[in-house]
């Protein structure tokens, strides 16, 4: 058992020195202070469980849209009611298709950061800043060039 114990010890010694030196050597801004792995491990686990969720929002909505195909739903309904009810369908779908689009986001986000490639501007190839992926940690350009998107 006191072997077992320590190379679980040692292997998660490992995997905190890789951590950290993965954070380390992630790009800041000027004037920013480095990664810490902590930081890093804390933008991961919210990653994570916004893809928990977001998979549990998804599957939720496929199961309700299974149950929601009667086919004798809305015999007799009048315009409006079909109307309404085509709306009400369509938001779901819009919603459930935004839900996708932030999950592949997240996992992009967790890619990156396993590649090093997290906090560096897709377009300038600059730093984002920590400041900003803390806030937002699926950004994927720096505020200059997401302004420059935006205004296109």
């Amino acid at each position: 058992m006191t072997g077992t114990t320590s190379v679980t010890q040692q292997a998660q010694a490992a995997q905190a020195a890789q951590a950290a030196r993965k954070a380390g050597e992630l790009p800041v801004r000027e004037g920013e202070e480095r990664w810490t792995a902590e930081e890093l491990t804390a933008v991961r686990t919210r990653l994570t469980a916004e893809i928990e969720e977001l998979s549990a929002e998804i599957a939720a909505a496929r199961s309700q849209a299974a149950e929601g195909t009667d086919l004798g739903e809305g015999a007799g309904d009048d315009q409006a009611d079909a109307g309404a009810k085509t709306y009400e369908r369509e938001h779901e779908l819009a919603l459930v298709n935004n839900s996708r689009d932030l999950l592949r986001q997240n996992e992009r986000a967790i890619a990156r950061i396993e590649a090093g490639t997290y906090g560096v501007c897709e377009d300038c190839g600059k730093a984002i800043g920590k400041a900003r992926l803390q806030a937002f940690p699926r950004a994927t350009l720096c505020v200059k060039c997401k302004q420059r998107e935006e205004r296109r």
